[in-house]
């Protein structure tokens, strides 16, 4: 839509009836041509047909494209260096530094470039737990982006909160605002770039709403560590006991399906906190993988895609029927869906719960060789997580083709830890002992040799793995002790082949497998030497050894 043309809008007449009186020029934004405060659902609808962001899908959702950016930009993110961060940052790959004068800089051209433009702001929490949460801001230059942070986010109901919203940290999303790398010292035209002295997040040059919330998680990951909170990349539900259990991953993994079970109650799909009260949901909303989603294995999430309200990202749709195609792939492997949890019919309102039982690491190993389950004792459960060995999918990160990746993305979230990985690992610990959780690895890659040789394991063979841990049938049955890697694997489990439970059988060829096994090895011992320097001594003895060696 051309900003220069003032045509009325379809929400015109209620753009600031729900304003907090903590107007935008507390951050330096002025001479808006118009900004519309807190739309409901049906209204940022309505404005972003009108504006020509988006189309709507057969019996309801929202379709939006992303551009050329259809996943995380996460080269592009950078964190201002300055006297709050410069001591408490695990500087690096992931948490690249930046000049608070460039930071400056940068803001106030943004700042420039959104005058005259509609803007939209919606004014949430972030956080499920009272006694956490945090009141946050999400500013943006498109509606569609304004209702994806609605549905992401917890929502104020009150007009009288609404009005007296101060948010802690604030979130500025101008997709056609593009840095110049020779002047603002970006990569790329792309940025995300947090500073936390300013509570102000910039993210511009990228319409891929995964930015937004993965933003306020690594806000989140920052700061609840200092109120003795553990901020968690993982899923989590509840059973008829109060039994809760969490699910580690990255993107691909599993996390959101494997969540999403109908015997169980949904905490939530992707981020957590772990206090002294239990474990509770960031977020009000699901951020699923809609890639060749099927009615019967997934038919929670595939729900949502026939639902008003959500919001789908680079989803193909017919221009006639309306009807989508989700196993097309043409925009990306990495298409989306935004919804919120209530959208799940056994999701948890209060989205909190108590201790968890058990913990789960989700693992997509393309190299053949993980078992398809293992029981970790506490030590192996840090190294592991510490580790976050996995296969990136492709789609999900930006520059990744159609052969997994493998990776080691610590903390099984790597790119939005912004501590020494060990500073999480170390809660992590003091929980699992406090509260006798048991901890498992579960390998949702391939079984049979590796990605092109091999098969991926059958999602309907780890639900009936994860049954047996969440009843406690697994805590009955004889294990054998891996050689190399040194947990334990269990000889049976009920609804699962046998020899699916032992890798090594399921290939072709037990030499292959074995040195495919030891090349495993070799990358884990290699991996944990970049964060061995923040680690006490001692914790890389819980991971693998090379076949020659005699564990003891």
């Amino acid at each position: 839509m051309n900003p220069y043309i003032d045509l009325p809008s379809p929400a015109q007449g209620e753009a600031g009836k729900l304003a907090s009186i903590y107007g935008l020029n507390n951050h330096g934004l002025s001479n808006a041509h118009r900004v519309y405060w807190n739309l409901p659902t049906a209204s940022l609808y309505e404005e972003a047909v009108f504006r020509g962001e988006a189309r709507i899908s057969h019996l309801g959702p929202m379709v939006v494209t992303t551009g050329k950016h259809t996943a995380r930009a996460a080269a592009d993110k950078f964190v201002v260096r300055e006297h709050t961060t410069e001591e408490r940052i695990w500087w690096g790959d992931y948490n690249r530094p930046y000049s608070p004068d460039k930071f400056s800089a940068l803001l106030t051209r943004m700042q420039g470039f959104l005058q005259g433009r509609d803007l939209f702001v919606q004014d949430c929490w972030a956080g499920a737990d009272p006694d956490y949460r945090m009141p946050i801001r999400i500013i943006t230059e498109k509606a569609w982006h304004s209702l994806f942070a609605r549905n992401m986010f917890m929502k104020v109901r009150a007009m009288e909160d609404l009005k007296h919203h101060v948010p802690e940290f604030t979130v500025i999303c101008a997709p056609s605002f593009q840095a110049s790398p020779v002047i603002d010292g970006t990569r790329t035209e792309t940025f995300i770039i947090i500073n936390f002295s300013q509570r102000l997040a910039l993210i511009g040059g990228s319409s891929y709403g995964g930015e937004i919330k993965k933003t306020i998680f690594t806000v989140l990951n920052f700061l609840l560590p200092f109120d003795g909170v553990l901020p968690m990349h993982c899923s989590a539900n509840v059973g008829a006991e109060g039994d809760v259990a969490l699910f580690f991953g990255l993107s691909g993994t599993g996390k959101t399906t494997l969540s999403a079970d109908p015997t169980r109650h949904l905490i939530g799909d992707d981020e957590h906190g772990w206090s002294e009260n239990g474990i509770f949901n960031f977020e009000d909303g699901c951020y699923a993988k809609m890639i060749r989603l099927s009615p019967d294995a997934e038919p929670q999430i595939y729900a949502c895609t026939r639902r008003f309200g959500t919001v789908l990202e680079n989803v193909v749709l017919d221009p006639l029927s309306r009807r989508l195609d989700l196993n097309d792939d043409v925009l990306t492997e990495n298409t989306r869906g935004a919804y919120p949890l209530e959208y799940i019919d056994n999701s948890l309102p209060a989205k909190m719960a108590g201790q968890p039982r058990n913990v789960v690491f989700l693992t997509c190993d393309a190299s053949g060789v993980m078992p398809p389950i293992a029981r970790l004792n506490p030590d192996q459960a840090i190294y592991h997580f510490i580790s976050g060995y996995t296969s990136k999918i492709a789609g999900t990160e930006i520059g990744l083709g159609v052969e997994p990746e493998i990776t080691f993305s610590t903390c099984f979230g790597g790119p939005f830890m912004v501590h020494h990985p060990y500073t999480y690992a170390e809660m992590l610990k003091s929980r699992l002992l406090k509260h006798g959780v048991a901890c498992w690895l579960v390998n949702t890659g391939w079984t049979g040799g590796p990605f092109g040789i091999g098969k991926r394991i059958s999602i309907r063979h780890t639900r009936a793995l994860l049954d047996a841990v969440l009843t406690g049938h697994l805590a009955d049955v004889q294990y054998r002790v891996d050689p190399v890697f040194g947990f334990e694997v269990p000889l049976e489990c009920e609804g699962v082949p046998s020899q699916i439970l032992d890798p090594a059988s399921t290939w072709p060829n037990r030499e292959d497998y074995a040195h495919k096994c030891e090349a495993l090895a070799a990358r884990f011992l290699e991996n944990f030497k970049l964060m061995a320097a923040g680690c006490p001594r001692g914790v890389e003895h819980a991971g693998p050894h090379r076949a020659h060696e005699v564990r003891k």
